[in-house]
């Protein structure tokens, strides 16, 4: 059955995976393109100041630590350069000597250039030389960088007046890369959020209408299995009248009309064909007796003429008929207290549940119980035969066998449930069959 509930309640839990997905993806990537951003603005913003600011700033003095070279440099440095997002610099010669820092305790202090930067100084100043990465805090000359948290390091080289090429070098706290990647995310998140929004809400309506074709076709297959229950029924009916009122009663005159004709043959002394036609009688009334549980098994008069309970003990009978032990258990009162309509249910389920048994179980023993419990009819069938595929049966049923469907769906009509415990096929030590009908009550 297709639950609407369920439906959506899928398509909601779909739309908060993808959402997820989305934005985890959309973190990432964020956060790459911010980092990439933020990497190439610091970039820039050194450039900028390399070219508008220190190197117009620089006299020849410096690197030989002229203090008036190095005073003009630091008093253009602190005022235009340094500030929230530039909290240190440094200004290296080739040989690896910072000849300027905005920390005084690094000037003349000599370490080693990396590769990239010697490349950035022999490249020279005009732009093409500038690299950034994170700053290695561990090395020697991050010394007084130490507890500023992490940093970006960034330089380009700049030119003295004569000519000497300089590295100049700036440190930027890392939050600005951070904050760039959470700006473009939250920029990102809300396109996301509103479009898949938008896109649940296009497609609502589509799966409002795909729900009502498949509430009408659930409907329409429910009533097609009514009627053919109600088909069923009433061919039933038909043949039990045509057995009973016709070949039965038949049988019945012929098993008397032979009898008699037995005791007369007896009585002239012919013992042989007596016995013959003693035979005969014998064998019709052997016919009798069967089309009569023939005729339980098909629709028995004794529920609506006497009850519920005898027309389970008529179904046990004719099983029993088949070395089939059944050990039958009904309470009066549960029986007593169903209308018409569910004690046909409750015998339904009974017949057909026994008939599976006897024809599919190869079982030896069979209980059916009938009780009340918390004012429901509960029927239990329970055999002790062989299991069966229950996913099978349900999902996959072999061409014309639609029983177990039809028993499910007849009971949920009336507000009943129908139970199956099965066990396994291939388990010699496998518990049976069980099924149980709840009816509760009106």
């Amino acid at each position: 059955m297709v639950r609407p509930g369920r439906v959506y309640g899928g398509v909601v839990a779909a739309t908060l995976a993808v959402l997820v997905a989305v934005a985890l993806l959309g973190a990432w990537a964020a956060r790459r393109e911010g980092e990439a951003e933020g990497v190439t603005g610091t970039a820039r913003r050194t450039e900028i100041l390399a070219d508008a600011v220190v190197e117009p700033a620089l006299r020849d003095g410096v690197v030989a630590g002229d203090p008036a070279a190095l005073d003009r440099l630091d008093e253009a440095i602190r005022t235009q350069v340094l500030g929230p997002d530039i909290v240190r610099t440094k200004l290296w010669s080739a040989d690896g000597t910072i000849v300027y820092s905005d920390e005084p305790r690094l000037v003349g202090r000599r370490f080693g250039l990396d590769p990239e930067e010697r490349e950035a100084i022999e490249e020279g100043a005009g732009g093409l030389g500038t690299g950034a990465e994170n700053s290695d805090l561990d090395e020697p000359e991050n010394v007084y960088e130490r507890g500023r948290g992490r940093l970006l390091e960034v330089y380009h080289p700049v030119r003295t007046p004569d000519g000497e090429v300089l590295l100049f070098e700036t440190y930027a706290p890392y939050t600005l890369v951070t904050d760039r990647g959470a700006e473009i995310w939250r920029g990102f998140a809300a396109i996301v959020v509103v479009s898949l929004v938008g896109l649940v809400l296009l497609l609502l309506p589509i799966f409002w209408r795909l729900l009502g074709h498949l509430r009408r076709g659930r409907d329409e297959r429910e009533l097609l299995l009514q009627a053919a229950l109600d088909a069923s029924d009433a061919e039933r009916r038909r043949i039990a009248a045509t057995l009973h009122d016709g070949p039965v009663q038949e049988l019945a005159a012929t098993s008397y009309v032979v009898s008699g004709a037995a005791s007369r043959v007896a009585a002239a002394g012919d013992r042989d064909l007596a016995g013959s036609l003693a035979g005969a009688a014998d064998a019709v009334r052997a016919g009798i007796g069967g089309l009569r549980s023939l005729l339980v098994d098909i629709y028995p008069a004794s529920l609506d003429g006497e009850g519920l309970e005898q027309a389970l003990n008529d179904l046990a009978a004719g099983l029993r008929g088949r070395d089939v032990a059944v050990h039958l258990d009904v309470d009066t009162a549960a029986a007593a207290s169903l209308d018409a309509e569910r004690a046909q249910l409750v015998f339904g389920v009974a017949r057909e549940t026994l008939r599976n048994a006897a024809a599919h179980a190869s079982c030896s023993t069979v209980t059916v119980t009938l009780t009340q419990v918390a004012g429901a009819v509960v029927l239990t069938v329970a055999d002790d035969g062989r299991g069966f595929d229950l996913d099978a049966a349900l999902d996959r049923p072999e061409p014309g066998h639609f029983g177990l469907r039809l028993l499910i769906d007849a009971a949920a009509r009336q507000g009943a449930t129908l139970d199956v415990r099965t066990g396994d096929l291939n388990d010699p030590g496998h518990p049976g069959t069980t099924w149980r009908l709840e009816v509760p009550p009106r």
